[in-house]
């Protein structure tokens, strides 16, 4: 049992001492987290969903993968293949956050404006149980402000876990 619980201490050292991880989950974690308050702020309520749904500012998809990027660079240099990958990963993320993933939220919008509208009453069709989420992209500030807080976590990660 000694011998399980050294092996399962080490696992822990070793997923909390990997800078790209922490860095990346940690900026995962506080743009969801700002996200929350930032919603509460606004609607003047709280809503447990926005800790873990997509949409809204910041975008915790680019500052995901920002910090990822910028940990990676710090951990591997900018000229290595492991950057390369976080690179075009945070590229393709943050397009399509601001691409593809808004047009669907726009359309479950407009979707939603259908389903509340008087057509539906005429056309007999019963009402769904559950409207479409609308909180599925980002505008290009919230993919910004997503970006700049992964850069500034995982700076500051960074700094700490390794000083110069």
């Amino acid at each position: 049992i000694n011998i399980r619980r050294e092996k399962l201490m080490h696992i822990w050292y070793e997923l909390l001492s990997n800078t790209v991880l922490v860095s990346a989950v940690t900026a995962w974690f506080v743009a969801q987290v700002l996200k929350t308050l930032i919603d509460m702020w606004y609607t003047k309520g709280f809503s447990i969903e926005r800790m873990w749904g997509s949409g809204g500012m910041p975008s915790s998809h680019s500052a995901t993968v920002c910090a990822l990027m910028i940990s990676t660079a710090f951990e591997y240099k900018v000229s290595s293949f492991e950057f390369a990958v976080s690179f075009v990963l945070a590229t393709i993320v943050m397009h399509d956050a601001m691409g593809v993933r808004r047009e669907t939220g726009r359309q479950a919008k407009l979707l939603n404006l259908i389903l509340d509208s008087d057509f539906m009453e005429i056309k007999g069709i019963e009402d769904f149980e559950k409207r479409l989420k609308e909180f599925v992209g980002h505008t290009p500030l919230q993919v910004f402000m997503g970006a700049v807080l992964g850069i500034i976590i995982a700076v500051i990660i960074n700094m700490m876990l390794h000083p110069v």
